[in-house]
């Protein structure tokens, strides 16, 4: 089997946008062979999510409790209805976004938009009513003018994606109860940790995070890098191995919900 012809079947942005042409996309990727069918259930899902949540929640009148699986795919929705929002209403803002830059955002955007229809789909497969979209501030009561000053608004864009990257890796533990619902996710996590690199050296900063240091980025973003400054990874010293700088940009850290909830809260009226 061609895993990059797998591989490039499963990057198309068609793929999550309705249910046809998921289904299309696993009909054609059934002729590649079982191990592929295999590796596009999770973004199917289907009948094996719901398997799945039967062996982990309770039941009553045909609906699930709330679960640590959930109540982490509730956060990652509430992240990214609050950076659909951000990229949709950056885009609409005329003179806002200049032309070169566009292109970038406007395929950040598709994603993001993406990554929302999925969530819904997921927790409605669940038997979870989807949470509704939060009433956003990107303000934050007149702090931030991320819609009239183009620099404030990559600064947003930055800190968004930064956080959106931990905290999908914060919530890794309360989702492996479902195999189909932790690739998924670990499948965004790598697509939103490449937007993150990409609005970073859009703003010239390293594509990667040293020393809890953000980069060119206002104390006000200090809660989305604390913590990246550690250097010790399961015992292993990484100061010592590479340098204090190096060692910490080679570990990402995680984020935990309740920070991550609190981060998207300032921006939620």
């Amino acid at each position: 089997m061609n895993i990059l012809k797998l591989l490039d079947k499963l990057s198309n942005d068609k793929f999550f946008t309705t249910e046809s042409s998921r289904l299309e996309t696993l009909t054609n990727i059934s002729s590649i062979g079982k191990k592929a069918a295999v590796a596009a259930v999770p973004l199917g899902l289907g009948t094996l999510m719901a398997t799945s949540a039967k062996a982990e929640t309770t039941t009553t009148s045909g609906t699930y409790f709330k679960t640590p699986l959930t109540d982490a795919l509730q956060l990652a929705l509430t992240l990214e209805y609050l950076e659909d929002e951000y990229y949709a209403k950056g885009l609409g803002t005329a003179g806002l976004i200049p032309s070169a830059d566009k292109v970038v955002f406007m395929q950040i955007s598709k994603h993001e938009t993406a990554h929302v229809a999925f969530l819904k789909s997921t927790l409605t497969s669940l038997g979870v009513t989807p949470g509704a979209k939060p009433t956003f501030d990107f303000t934050v009561g007149g702090n931030f003018s991320p819609f009239t000053d183009y620099n404030q608004f990559l600064i947003l864009a930055q800190a968004f994606e930064d956080t959106g990257v931990r905290a999908y890796k914060g919530q890794a533990g309360n989702v492996m109860s479902n195999k189909a619902v932790l690739q998924a996710a670990l499948q965004i996590h790598s697509v939103e940790a490449r937007h993150a690199s990409q609005v970073r050296r859009m703003r010239a900063n390293k594509g990667w995070i040293e020393l809890a240091d953000g980069g060119n980025m206002p104390a006000a973003t200090n809660a989305v890098y604390a913590g990246e400054g550690n250097t010790n990874q399961a015992g292993f010293n990484t100061a010592n191995a590479f340098g204090a700088a190096a060692g910490s940009a080679a570990y990402d850290e995680v984020l935990s919900g309740s920070d991550a909830t609190a981060i998207a809260s300032l921006f939620i009226v």
